[in-house]
């Protein structure tokens, strides 16, 4: 078995920053179309390959001390990077009926899809006919989509907040210490996670732009070797349960009180590597940059892989836990994520991964002429 914690960032669920371009057209007028930030689909690339090489490393931690240290620094941030991402990719919801549209196609839809496809696999993989089809409790990858449609929907309420960052962190530090919370629709992990999707709903472009300059890179490196140091001198001394933030302080079994601390310590933490790893990512276009608008498709289906891969033996050869042996797997992930994000496997699954087809079951949009909403809107008035 495997734990996800992270998920892709792409337009099927996003409101992605973009630069518009004029473009000639016959008429007096320009046309205006939108191009995509590079940068910001090499940053979902990017973040998406630690998500397969994370799990590929975690049949490999036990015994290996230097495989755990890899694997606790890159949940320290690769869940925080995508969280981040999606709240400043929500900065433009404000709960219009094509987003609300937008939302259930591109959310909704595929986590009832992949919850019962992933449960369908476990019972094969696990040999467990009598596992149960709960679309209250996520399954695995699932986990991130119900978070997301949660996150999405509150995203025009913490634009009203005076202090959103304080009052998300207030929250997670709460849900550390509240073991009733359950595990409905995962809100644990939606509760801890909160206060990176609101730092990202806080960013504007130009704070990006500062953790791309000069000094900020060239600060990063030793900043991320430092925390690989940190990493594996804490292996036998922390329980990196603390970065999956799926636990209450209780269950980890430790004293209450320690709940509301490491929220703290694990936020700030995770917000020097975040902003140490987006300094690094290249802002041109690159050879990966189209193979980040399919993240989505990637995160999805590797599951089954990784699932499948215990399940199949292939950790079993004693090969496989020395050093070119732990090489191998990680490039492996590495090209089967890249593979699952090309445009061709895109268009395959696009209709259970963006289902266009679903908004028939939604109707269509009412639009009113200008004329015809004023109207509306003065026959509402309270004096009328």
């Amino acid at each position: 078995m495997f734990r996800a914690d992270a998920t892709p960032v792409t337009d099927a669920t996003a409101v992605p920053e973009r630069r518009r371009q004029p473009l000639p057209s016959a008429g007096a007028g320009v046309r205006r179309v939108e191009v995509r930030d590079p940068c910001l689909d090499n940053a979902k690339y990017l973040a998406i390959l630690l998500v397969a090489t994370g799990h590929a490393w975690e049949p490999l931690r036990e015994g290996s001390r230097s495989v755990t240290a890899l694997y606790m620094l890159v949940y320290a941030f690769h869940m925080p990077v995508f969280s981040t991402l999606s709240g400043y990719f929500s900065r433009g919801f404000d709960a219009r009926p094509e987003q609300i549209r937008r939302l259930v196609t591109g959310l909704v839809v595929p986590y009832v899809v992949f919850e019962v496809a992933y449960t369908c696999f476990t019972r094969w993989t696990s040999h467990d006919p009598d596992r149960s089809i709960s679309l209250l409790d996520p399954l695995y990858l699932t986990w991130y989509l119900a978070a997301l449609f949660i996150w999405r929907l509150t995203s025009p309420v913490w634009r009203l907040v005076r202090w959103p960052m304080p009052v998300a962190l207030g929250l997670a530090m709460l849900a550390t210490v509240s073991p009733s919370i359950g595990d409905d629709l995962d809100l644990q992990r939606v509760l801890q996670f909160l206060p990176f999707f609101v730092l990202g709903l806080s960013l504007k472009p130009e704070h990006l732009g500062l953790v791309r300059r000069r000094g900020v890179r060239l600060l990063a490196v030793p900043v991320l070797v430092c925390a690989l140091g940190v990493a594996y001198w804490a292996v036998p001394r922390m329980n990196y349960a603390w970065f999956f933030h799926s636990d209450s302080a209780q269950e980890l079994a430790v004293p209450a009180w320690c709940g509301p601390v490491m929220t703290l310590a694990t936020f700030g933490c995770s917000a020097v590597l975040v902003a140490c790893f987006l300094a690094w990512v290249p802002r041109r276009r690159t050879w990966f940059t189209v193979l980040g608008a399919g993240t989505l498709c990637g995160y999805l289906l590797h599951g089954f892989v990784a699932q499948g891969a215990e399940f199949w033996g292939w950790y079993d050869g004693a090969w496989v836990r020395q050093p070119a042996g732990e090489v191998t797997v990680t490039l492996i992930a590495a090209a089967v994520m890249t593979a699952l994000c090309a445009p061709a496997v895109q268009r395959v699954f696009r209709p259970v991964t963006d289902p266009r087809s679903a908004c028939a079951l939604l109707g269509r949009v009412r639009r009113f002429p200008p004329r015809a909403l004023q109207r509306l809107r003065g026959a509402t008035r309270p004096d009328s």
